[in-house]
């Protein structure tokens, strides 16, 4: 591992996502040490809605970097590395988000039974004048979800706020058959990728050496 050098700039997550909050400590504790490098978080709260006839790939893109630049134009006086990434469920070109209710979760979950479906997640670095943007994502096969499966997992509420109506690393695991590709994109932030963008604008660290 290589740690932190005491010039590295603030580390800024552009998210209040659980998952992320996560997985950017466990990336950061492994690279630099447990601790050692702290980030803070200031979540970018710009309207998600998607454009008229705009892809999903589309999409993720342009809310990962316009969450970027939303909060790196809040600290533009600092040494700043601002980290933002979106997540959509894509299903034969259709972008579904996070269902408005039950209803509308059991019409998503109902789509994907039984079928395969792919999963984007966007990530965007912006420090300072530097910039690096990808998109990573992965298939997301579910099995024939059953109307007792399906009751259950509606019941027990995890769907309302997740795109595409369920949560992989949650009870919503008993619902996916396979994932070809990354667990980490379909959750919402691809390691591997971060890692490359992070290194694009000067912060390069070496996991596991």
């Amino acid at each position: 591992m290589e740690p932190p050098s005491s010039t590295q700039p603030r580390i800024v997550l552009a998210s209040r996502s659980p998952r992320r909050i996560d997985l950017l400590t466990k990336l950061l504790d492994e690279a630099c040490g447990e601790g050692q490098m702290l980030f803070d978080i200031e979540p970018a709260d710009i309207d998600e809605t998607p454009l008229v006839h705009e892809t999903p790939l589309a999409h993720v893109q342009r809310l990962a970097q316009g969450k970027a630049h939303v909060i790196a134009q809040r600290f533009s006086d600092l040494d700043v590395v601002v980290i933002a990434a979106d997540t959509t469920v894509d299903v034969d070109g259709e972008i579904f988000g996070k269902p408005e209710n039950l209803d509308d979760a059991r019409r998503m979950l109902n789509q994907m039974s039984g079928r395969t479906h792919r999963v984007h997640t966007a990530i965007s670095v912006v420090r300072g004048d530097r910039q690096a943007h990808t998109v990573d994502s992965a298939s997301v096969t579910m099995v024939q979800i059953s109307p007792e499966l399906m009751d259950w997992y509606l019941g027990i509420g995890e769907s309302l706020d997740k795109a595409g109506a369920y949560a992989l690393q949650g009870d919503g695991g008993k619902l996916v058959e396979s994932v070809q590709g990354s667990f980490h994109t379909v959750v919402g932030l691809p390691l591997e990728p971060l890692l490359d963008l992070l290194a694009q604008c000067g912060l390069s660290w070496k996991i596991g050496a």
